[in-house]
């Protein structure tokens, strides 16, 4: 293996780093700090999807522990796998008692293009579950019988979404997978491979930091107001096509209070949350976000007012130490997608 492979990944993790340093991007201590920080997970989560749990004919899902990309959603357990297009897989495990699931095949193009086009979808809706609470999912590119998620000649990964309503009384369920028809153990290591390995895991950082410091950048030219940019782009980065995302950019002085205030449609689930400028959800030991079972409403109408202290009224979202980052109102399975009303006060 050419000693050059580790020295050209140490420079492409160096460029990386100056997603961080954009002009837009806030200096604060806290900010820079934490920008930092998201660089460290995404290695984390990269060089392991690359080297780790790279190979599509022993696919392991894993949780993205702390792994926080593109407005993660506090209420979630997300699972994901590497696959490939041309494999069949089997997908088992127990539907738990969780308010939602969906599992999506991915073609990952974060690295080359700032996309994680949906390749396959599959939600409750879609899921026979036996009476015995388990389930058994085909996942390949020719339609089988039963449970079947598409597959397609470029997919790469398998995205599974959990979410709560209530974390004190749900329950997620247990997922495995496995290759159908693959060998029967893995191959020694492949010095090409680790390099390629290497090389992907640095354009990975570097592209997905890029990708959504661009959105928060986008997000800036509308000011404490939530908005409806369009839904292509976010299903294009791997969004669920249920959710209808309002995504928006914050910014307040001392003392100051950002007021939302909206109609909530009849839906399964929506859920509001507070994210730092590199679209991280904040601090989920704080009260970064509430959801149709946490929120209260007054009258079917629902107030937030995200500020530094509690103002004792309408849904309290604490900034967490932050005085400017980047919000997401999500609404699942929803018919219509209420804009809320939005403006900055000193309560």
């Amino acid at each position: 293996m050419d000693p050059s492979a580790w020295s050209e990944f140490c420079r492409a993790l160096e460029k990386a780093g100056e997603v961080i340093l954009r002009p837009a991007a806030p200096d604060t201590p806290l900010d820079r700090a934490e920008g930092y920080r998201y660089l460290t997970r995404l290695l984390r989560e990269m060089l392991y999807t690359t080297v780790e749990n790279a190979d599509p004919d022993f696919p392991r899902l894993h949780q993205l522990d702390l792994t926080k990309i593109g407005a993660d959603n506090p209420d979630n357990v997300y699972l994901t796998a590497t696959v490939r297009g041309d494999r069949t897989y089997r997908l088992t495990g127990t539907r738990g008692s969780i308010s939602y699931f969906s599992v999506g095949s991915k073609a990952n193009r974060y690295a080359k293009d700032g996309t994680m086009a949906s390749t396959g979808e599959l939600s409750d809706q879609d899921i026979a579950v036996a009476p015995d609470g388990t389930v058994e999912i085909f996942v390949s590119a020719d339609r089988h019988v039963g449970n079947w998620l598409p597959l397609a000649a470029d997919s790469t990964s398998l995205v599974i979404r959990q979410t709560y309503l209530d974390r004190t009384a749900e329950t997620p369920g247990e997922w495995r997978i496995e290759r159908i028809g693959g060998p029967a153990q893995q191959q020694p290591l492949d010095p090409e491979f680790m390099a390629k390995a290497l090389r992907r895991a640095a354009l990975a950082v570097h592209g997905t930091a890029a990708t959504f410091a661009g959105w928060t950048e986008m997000f800036m030219r509308h000011p404490n107001e939530l908005v409806d940019f369009g839904q292509d782009m976010f299903q294009r980065a791997g969004g669920d096509p249920e959710i209808h995302y309002l995504h928006g950019y914050w910014t307040l002085r001392p003392g100051e209070a950002w007021v939302i205030e909206t109609d909530v449609p009849d839906c399964p689930y929506w859920n509001f949350q507070l994210d730092n400028w590199w679209m991280e959800s904040l601090d989920h030991a704080r009260r970064i976000t509430v959801n149709k079972h946490t929120a209260t409403l007054d009258e079917g109408k629902l107030t937030i007012v995200v500020a530094e202290r509690d103002p004792g009224w309408g849904n309290w979202i604490d900034t967490a130490g932050h005085t400017s980052g980047t919000a997401l109102l999500r609404w699942l399975g929803a018919k219509s997608h209420p804009v809320p009303s939005c403006k900055v006060i000193q309560p």
